[in-house]
């Protein structure tokens, strides 16, 4: 059985639901290895996400 982290699911979520590319979340992901910081502001900062797909995400971790 493999166990899936908080954020792990939040990946499944974006790539998933949200369409975000694996080039996009490789580049948040290594932005948040250094410069630590929430994973979806990251992607709104570098222009990987809209305003309105933060507020989904938003929307969704509320709901998880």
């Amino acid at each position: 059985m493999i166990l899936s982290t908080p954020l792990t699911k939040l990946i499944h979520f974006l790539q998933d639901d949200l369409a975000i590319s694996s080039s996009s979340m490789s580049i948040a992901l290594k932005q948040v290895e250094h410069n630590p910081g929430p994973l979806p502001m990251i992607l709104w900062q570098y222009g990987l996400v809209t305003i309105e797909q933060l507020d989904r995400i938003y929307d969704w971790m509320e709901d998880t």
